[in-house]
């Protein structure tokens, strides 16, 4: 399969998204990025993928929750759901779950399919993250131990038909592959880190994900599990598929 992604543009100037722009909720203005086509693997050709080896899996998970529209009806059951799935797939020894976004491909959504190739986290904006959510002495307790950030992603309603959600397999990255990244609030910045783009890069995603399809991916870990650098793809071959791609990633910390 094929696929088009954007990429980075390493630059000797610090590059930056700008995010609710002006005020305007949904308003992203996005530095300048490197369109390319590259091809793209199901990963069922590639064999059962280990989580502590490739920072990364692909799940079956039936959840109960079919609705994600309105927080306060699903939010709790859905987590409690996550929580027992951290627990029994990679052992996890405590769940923080502190965020979740639903995201539709559609040009009126406040929260789109995110087409550049990304890395959720620096170190220092993952440790800045862990002080946010658990507070300055929590963090430290954690700090000291193996903890981690996890994205759990799946499809809503409907199988994805575009925009699927695509990985490039860590060990055909490099460290120079990675650039930070500002992202800047109206109240805050925080920092990413982006991909530049490189011939070796090993592509994969899962064709036709369904709503009891999920996938866990590392976006940090403090004792050196890789991060997975993702982002949305165009299929070349489905330009056709007018099927809104919708989906919710719920971001979770880790003590191991």
């Amino acid at each position: 399969m094929k696929a088009i992604v954007n990429y980075h543009i390493s630059s000797d100037t610090h590059q930056a998204y700008h995010i609710d722009l002006n005020g305007h909720k949904g308003i992203t203005h996005s530095p300048e990025l490197n369109r390319v086509q590259v091809n793209v693997t199901d990963v069922r050709e590639l064999g059962e993928l280990d989580f502590f080896n490739d920072g990364i899996t692909f799940l079956n998970h039936h959840s109960c929750i079919s609705n994600f529209e309105d927080a306060t009806q699903w939010q709790d059951v859905y987590e409690k759901e996550l929580k027992a799935l951290l627990v029994s797939k990679i052992n996890a020894a405590e769940v923080i779950i502190f965020d979740h976004t639903l995201r539709v491909d559609d040009q009126n959504s406040e929260r789109k399919p995110a087409r550049n190739v990304h890395g959720d986290y620096s170190v220092a904006s993952a440790n800045e993250r862990l002080i946010d959510v658990m507070g300055e002495e929590k963090a430290r307790l954690w700090q000291a131990g193996h903890f981690a950030f996890i994205n759990a992603w799946r499809p809503v309603q409907e199988t994805i038909k575009s925009a699927p959600l695509g990985f490039i397999r860590p060990a055909s990255l490099v460290k120079d592959d990675w650039m930070k990244l500002h992202l800047i609030y109206p109240d805050r910045i925080g920092e990413i880190m982006g991909v530049v783009e490189n011939d070796a890069h090993e592509w994969m995603y899962l064709p036709d994900m369904t709503p009891s399809d999920m996938v866990l991916f590392n976006v940090y870990d403090n004792q050196g599990l890789a991060a997975i650098a993702h982002s949305a793809l165009d299929l070349v071959t489905n330009q056709t598929v007018t099927q809104t791609r919708r989906s919710i990633e719920t971001r979770m910390l880790i003590r191991y």
